[in-house]
């Protein structure tokens, strides 16, 4: 039987307290539903069985013991949780709200993901899932043609040792890159753009389409329906080179993680005008300003003509990747700006809520208890000191014989000397 002294178990408990303050950092007490619609992490609750979002707060503090499914960021979104839609009540917005009217509610809150329609459990899910930056939802990789599907959707096994000690090690992007020990690589690694656009929301935006397949935005395509998936790459027509467009074969780049759903990427690039208000457009365009968009590559447009093809058929979904500091590279002519503008997200990177940092997070035990005692009353304070330099004598006391036997003190002598402090307590009661 392992032997665990008193210094490992602090060292044990201080640790699940610094994972907890990495997992948790945030302060849940207060429900986002006062804040409007607002673009926020929202969660699903399974156990409520009703088609609704909550904040996180709520997902913490009202719904802890429920089965959940987190959705991730959603853009317009009002917490369900206080309202008449959902029965379970909410214990930080103690007052009873009207439904929320204004809140979409898509395939996932059904929980049903990707174009495939499959549900998402993250603990038998094997593939990396990419969120549209439109319409938010979440696709496959195999759905997006990056990778073969798997065959076996068990769970997920432990990676090598050698290979959880690289991602231990690694930063976060190197291990996202790395891929997973029982499936290949995907054709196009997660570092090789800074976000994806699924082919249903590029076919409603008549710029999205017209750069489809230009420098900076990657397709998947095939040459016809028997032929392997390649990247659609393309380059500027040239004397030497008139054919605009490349077609490479699958790469070896690493793919992120399996198992995982990989959010939209910030952007590390900053893209505010010092010249003009944050989250505003550019000033207008005059009307004599040439059009500097590319020149369209015929083979994505041949793709959104053909969306409606059988998968088997399909020669390409439509999705597009794009490449960092996509939205610098926009041209904002009198013709491409407004289908723009009208999905905001394309020009201007959103703020997502995030709550409060809490302040007790990465306290030890013992400052969690100073801290609370610090908050007490002054006599009922002074009253919890009594209380635990008794319990402290106690506990010397009954610890005493062990250390002068040499014995080692088990699990079972610890549960048997707080019941005898339970047995006092209720005696003196009486």
């Amino acid at each position: 039987m392992a032997v665990e002294t008193l210094v490992d178990y602090v060292a044990s408990q201080d640790d699940l307290l610094q994972e907890a303050a990495l997992a948790l950092p945030h302060e849940f007490s207060k429900c986002t539903y006062s804040l409007g619609h607002i673009r926020q992490a929202v969660y699903l609750c399974l156990t409520c069985s009703v088609e609704r979002g909550i904040c996180s707060a709520c997902s913490i503090a009202c719904h802890t013991d429920h089965e959940q499914i987190e959705l991730f960021p959603k853009r317009n979104f009002r917490c369900d949780c206080p309202t008449t839609s959902v029965v379970h009540p909410c214990i930080l917005h103690k007052t009873l709200e009207e439904e929320n009217v204004l809140n979409a509610y898509g395939p996932n809150f059904k929980a049903q993901f990707c174009r495939c329609g499959r549900p998402y459990d993250a603990r038998t899910e094997q593939e990396t899932m990419i969120q549209c930056l439109v319409c938010e939802d979440w696709f496959h990789e195999s759905c997006c043609n990056l990778r073969e599907r798997p065959t076996s959707r068990n769970i997920s096994p432990e990676p090598h040792p050698e290979q959880a000690e690289v991602h231990e090690e690694g930063s976060d992007d190197d291990a996202q890159s790395q891929g997973s020990s029982h499936l290949p690589p995907g054709l196009i690694s997660g570092t090789e753009y800074e976000s994806f656009i699924c082919g249903l929301c590029a076919s409603r935006n008549k710029t999205l389409m017209r750069w489809a397949g230009t420098s900076g935005i990657t397709m998947v395509v095939r040459d016809a329906p028997v032929e392997p998936w390649k990247r659609l790459v393309y380059e500027s027509r040239t004397t030497e080179n008139p054919d605009p467009i490349t077609i490479l074969d699958a790469s070896t780049a690493d793919g992120p993680t399996v198992g995982s759903k990989r959010p939209l990427s910030p952007s590390n690039v900053d893209y505010s005008d010092p010249k003009r208000l944050r989250g505003s457009s550019q000033a207008p365009v005059p009307s004599s300003v040439p059009c500097l968009a590319p020149e369209a590559n015929f083979m994505a447009q041949n793709i959104y003509q053909q969306l409606d093809a059988p998968v088997t058929a399909s020669l390409g979904t439509g999705d597009l990747f794009l490449s960092e500091g996509f939205r610098d590279r926009w041209c904002r002519c009198p013709s491409c700006l407004p289908p723009l503008e009208a999905m905001p997200c394309l020009l201007v990177e959103e703020e997502t809520y995030e709550p409060p940092e809490d302040p007790d997070s990465g306290l030890s035990l013992e400052e969690l208890g100073m801290r609370a005692l610090e908050r007490l009353p002054r006599d009922k304070a002074i009253d919890g000191i009594h209380a635990f330099n008794g319990m402290r004598d106690d506990l010397v006391k009954y610890l005493r014989p062990f250390a002068q036997e040499g014995k080692v003190v088990s699990e079972t002598d610890v549960r048997d000397f707080f019941a005898s402090l339970t047995e006092t307590a209720k005696k003196s009661r009486r």
